[in-house]
C-alpha cells in the first residue's frame, strides 16, 4: 500500500504547520495533495503559501485563496488588503492557475477532490446525506465513488449509498477540537481493481498559544477572531 496524505486550510498557521511537518517526516507519504486554502485568518499567509509549494505536489484552490485573489485582481482595497499585500504578486497569480476540483483513483474507487466552495457547497458533517450528494458529481458531470473535500474544518469519514464522504479536516484552524488535522489514505493509487483500502484522520496537537501570539507581530485583521478560534476550536463568525 501506498501512503497519500491529503492536508488543507492551514489559514496562515505556520505553528500548527510545522507540527505536521515534523509527523510528515515520521509517516513519509508516497504523495501529498493540498485541497485548498493556504491563506487568509492567521498572520503568515505568505509562508504557509512557500510551504505548500515546497511540500505538496498537487494542488486545489480554495474559496479563500480565490477571495485573495479576486482582492488582488480589484486593487487589494478591501478587507483582504493586509493579505494582498503579504502575499504578493508572484503568490497570488500562482494560486490563481492552479485548478478547483480534480480527482484520484484509489484501490478502485475514484475519488472527486475539491475544496468545497466556491465550485460547490460546504460539506459539513451534519447535513442530511441527500445535501452530500452533490459532492459525488465534479462539474463535468462525472458520478465518483466518493469526494474529499476541506473548507468546513472539522474532519470526517462518512460511508453512504453512493460511496464515501470524507473531509481532511484543518491543519490551521480546526473547528471543534483545536489540533492540526489531515487525511491518509492508503492504498494502491491508479488502480481499478478493487482492492484494501485504509482511511484515517490524522490528529496532531500543536503549539495553539505560539500560533496566537504570532498574530501579535502582524497588522493582520481580526486578530482577536484568529486567536479564540485556534485557542478554542469555536468559530467566531466574525470573518469578511
Amino acid at each position: 500500500m501506498q501512503k497519500i496524505l491529503f492536508l488543507a486550510d492551514l489559514h496562515g498557521n505556520m505553528s500548527a504547520t510545522l507540527a505536521l511537518e515534523k509527523e510528515i517526516d515520521k509517516i513519509k507519504p508516497d504523495d501529498v495533495w493540498f485541497l485548498g486554502d493556504a491563506v487568509g485568518k492567521g498572520p503568515e499567509s505568505d509562508k504557509a503559501v512557500d510551504w505548500i509549494r515546497s511540500h505538496c505536489r498537487h494542488f486545489i484552490s480554495g474559496n479563500w485563496d480565490l477571495g485573495c485573489v479576486e482582492s488582488y485582481r480589484s486593487g487589494g482595497k478591501d478587507h483582504n488588503r493586509f493579505y494582498v499585500e503579504q502575499l504578493g504578486k508572484e503568490r497570488l497569480e500562482w494560486l490563481e492557475s492552479i485548478p478547483q476540483e480534480d480527482e484520484i483513483l484509489i484501490s478502485g474507487i475514484n475519488f472527486r477532490l475539491i475544496h468545497g466552495r466556491p465550485i460547490a457547497i460546504n460539506f459539513h458533517p451534519y447535513l442530511q446525506l441527500d445535501e452530500l450528494r452533490p459532492g459525488f458529481t465534479d462539474t463535468k458531470g462525472n458520478v465518483h465513488g466518493g469526494f474529499i473535500s476541506a473548507d468546513c474544518h472539522m474532519p470526517y469519514v462518512l460511508e453512504m449509498d453512493q460511496g464515501y464522504a470524507i473531509n481532511t479536516g484543518s491543519v490551521g484552524n480546526s473547528i471543534g477540537v483545536p489540533r492540526c488535522h489531515a487525511l491518509l489514505i492508503e492504498g494502491e493509487p491508479g488502480s481499478e481493481e478493487p482492492l484494501p483500502i485504509r482511511m484515517s484522520i490524522l490528529s496532531i496537537p500543536y503549539d495553539n498559544q505560539a500560533a496566537a501570539d504570532a498574530a501579535d507581530r502582524y497588522p493582520s485583521p481580526n486578530p482577536d477572531a484568529y486567536k479564540s478560534e485556534v485557542l478554542t476550536g469555536v468559530y467566531s463568525g466574525s470573518w469578511g
